[in-house]
């Protein structure tokens, strides 16, 4: 399905970036995982390995555009060309906005928001020349509902939202795609530090009555990465258990 096909994915040592990876992988794309932990990096990369996939590990924080762009040259140097963008990467520093510091915003918003702009101003030059590209954006159903206690979080996976439909608008002639993923609460490291009694909370307000798992996601960035999605531009696509409609 994928074959001939480079995927390029940030935050790929864990969680959803880990699943998107196996999964572009199992379809026949060659991989590249980045993160700033390489050890992580090269242990996601040996099972990758191991079931027949071919993976480059890259350490790389996205906050650093230098790093970005060293990245970026590296996957040139060996493939020659990214077809695939998923811009992963995401941290949470939650609280209430009144006891919230600068630190944690700014950290928040660098993180999850402005280093899907770096990432992806890369890999538009490189998908421009190409005439070919899917972007997908890893969005979250708070950035659509809003959450007490991230105003941070939700705020940036919001802007991530805008930026897909603007970005969709600028290049869609010349055969790019860019979609975004807005997960509801998936069963991953993030979700985990939740208490049992918030974890409960929100079992209650989703319909499915449960937590979805990293690859349901990865199914969702697949397809819209995939040629059967080759009309859909500026999308955001909803995976949730039905939390929000």
């Amino acid at each position: 399905m994928f074959q001939d096909k480079i995927a390029f994915i940030t935050g790929g040592s864990r969680g959803i970036g880990k699943a998107c990876a196996c999964v572009f992988s199992e379809a026949g794309a060659k991989v590249i995982i980045t993160g700033r932990d390489l050890t992580t990096l090269n242990k996601v990369a040996s099972e990758i390995e191991s079931q027949g996939g071919q993976v480059l590990p890259v350490k790389m924080d996205v906050t650093n555009p230098d790093e970005i762009k060293m990245a970026f040259a590296k996957v040139m140097e060996s493939f020659g060309r990214i077809d695939i963008l998923v811009n992963n990467a995401g941290v949470t520093k939650d609280n209430l906005l009144l006891r919230m510091k600068e630190e944690d915003w700014l950290t928040v918003i660098e993180t999850n928001l402005t280093a899907t702009f770096l990432v992806t101003r890369m890999a538009i030059k490189i998908m421009l020349k190409q005439r070919y590209g899917r972007i997908i954006n890893i969005s979250s159903v708070v950035g659509v509902t809003g959450n007490s206690g991230q105003a941070n979080y939700a705020a940036s996976k919001a802007g991530i939202l805008g930026f897909t439909k603007t970005i969709a608008q600028e290049v869609a002639s010349r055969n790019i795609t860019v979609n975004a993923v807005a997960p509801g609460f998936v069963d991953t490291v993030m979700t985990q530090k939740l208490t049992e009694a918030t974890t409960s909370k929100l079992l209650d307000q989703i319909p499915m009555g449960r937590i979805g798992v990293d690859r349901e996601i990865a199914y969702g960035v697949k397809f819209l990465a995939s040629k059967e999605a080759s009309y859909i531009t500026g999308e955001v696509l909803n995976i949730n258990g039905g939390l929000y409609m």
